[in-house]
């Protein structure tokens, strides 16, 4: 306990990292408090109980309830992240966005303004299936062409006020500004998730377990989060060798370095890809009223052996597909070529390629088998009678969000004791990147 206030009182020491820190508060206490302002034209007390379920219950857990509140920020980051995505794979798909990314800073830049382009158009296509789907036609004061017209534009500089605030805070504070207001709109559901938990356990609306089994629930919860942390934190470190060079009276290079190949290379993506196809049968039924009832009822249950099953199945082959996509042991090989390194042991070129592409098969089936454990979790959570509200953090996308994030954050906080010569948040810990310096041909790659 000591050690952890030393390291609070040495943070709040460097000037920059308080700043930093205070910046990064006060950007996301603005976004919580704007994100409780409704739709102009909205009458909140016909709103009432408007939670949502399925996908749209998850795109209101990342937007911290404004979706289900009807809010002016309804929307959040999600058309922002969805452009993002589209973008990179482009990158991986076209070859101008190909050219644009080996462009260096300039080419970041034309890729950036890209997405804000992609992001506005998508924003406009959702709010007006939002404001048509979403809002109940008792709540709506104004006559519905107005109402529409308002709500896109408002609901179109939401979306992009939410980006201008994710942008400001990884500029002038700490961490990944859109991955931390994600962060904040789980965070905040949190509260509700436990109280409703303990109500049912040993509330007045007891259903049975009392004390105990609500303790068991919280053991298993952090050992579920500890598990998530070794499938982020995993890494293959690959040895590389520099050779020696000698310039003048001077040696450069000779030294081992090592290419970190994440055993979780694909991240979230597959839960959020696999998850995507998964509502299509829901999707369909709701539509085409005669299936209703039909084997397609299965797979819109997510408590299903069905749902798991499948669910479990297109993570894993997306696991792979994203891997492929997005890690190329080509690249990497060329790099390390260009830079005078090799694995000690095999070939340069098409053999280091060959080599760490195996490596890669061999660490990714274990990696996305344990992803795809973690996302059929709260299934499993709901099914021994947990809550579904205080099943979402016991796995799945929100989970590994938290986790991603707050291991982020904590590393840039790290590097900035360090630099000032104190001890890190985690002395005896693994943070990833505080000892040894990876090749850098593994950072572009990964």
């Amino acid at each position: 306990m000591k050690k952890l206030f030393t390291t609070l009182s040495n943070i709040w020491k460097i000037q920059e990292l308080k700043e930093r820190i205070l910046f990064t508060l006060l950007i996301l206490l603005v976004y919580r408090f704007v994100s409780h302002v409704v739709l102009p034209g909205v009458d909140p007390t016909a709103l009432g109980n408007n939670e949502k379920s399925g996908i749209l219950g998850l795109l209101d857990m990342f937007a911290g309830g404004s979706f289900s509140r009807v809010s002016i920020l309804a929307l959040g980051v999600m058309p922002y992240i969805s452009a993002s995505i589209v973008v990179q794979l482009l990158g991986i798909a076209v070859p101008s966005f190909q050219k644009m990314q080996k462009e260096g800073e300039s080419g970041r830049k034309k890729m950036n303004q890209i997405t804000r382009y992609l992001t506005v158009a998508i924003t406009i296509v959702q709010s007006v299936g939002y404001v048509k789907t979403q809002v109940p036609a008792e709540a709506i004061l104004l006559p519905n062409t107005l109402f529409l017209v308002l709500s896109t534009f408002v609901l179109t500089a939401g979306t992009l006020f939410v980006m201008w605030l994710g942008e400001k805070i990884t500029d002038k504070g700490i961490g990944n500004g859109t991955s931390l207001i994600i962060m904040v709109g789980i965070i905040a559901r949190l509260p509700v998730a436990i109280s409703q938990e303990f109500s049912a356990r040993v509330g007045s609306a007891s259903e049975g377990g009392g004390p105990v089994a609500l303790v068991l629930e919280i053991v298993a919860l952090f050992a579920v989060v500890m598990f998530t942390i070794l499938i982020v934190q995993g890494v293959r470190k690959v040895p590389v060798q520099y050779a020696k060079k000698i310039v003048g009276n001077r040696q450069f290079g000779g030294v081992r370095q090592y290419i970190p190949l994440k055993v979780n290379a694909a991240g979230v993506m597959p839960i959020i890809f696999a998850q995507a196809l998964m509502f299509i049968p829901g999707a369909l039924m709701q539509f085409v009223p005669s299936l209703q009832g039909s084997w397609l009822i299965q797979f819109s249950n997510t408590t299903s052996l069905a749902y798991s099953l499948t669910f479990a199945f297109l993570i894993i082959a997306f696991t792979f597909f994203y891997t492929a996509i997005t890690v190329n042991p080509t690249q990497m090989s060329d790099d390390m070529k260009k830079n005078g390194g090799f694995i000690p042991g095999i070939k340069p070129g098409f053999a280091t390629s060959t080599f760490i592409d195996d490596v890669i098969s061999k660490i990714t089936f274990p990696g996305a088998v344990f992803l795809a454990i973690i996302a059929i979790l709260p299934s499993i959570a709901v099914k021994f009678g947990i809550k579904q509200e205080f099943a979402h953090f016991f796995g799945g996308t929100s989970l590994l969000i938290l986790v991603g994030v707050v291991l982020d954050t904590l590393q840039q906080i790290e590097s900035y004791l360090l630099m000032r010569h104190y001890d890190g948040l985690m002395k005896t810990g693994r943070v990833t990147g505080r000892t040894g310096v990876p090749a850098a041909s593994s950072n572009a790659a990964l």
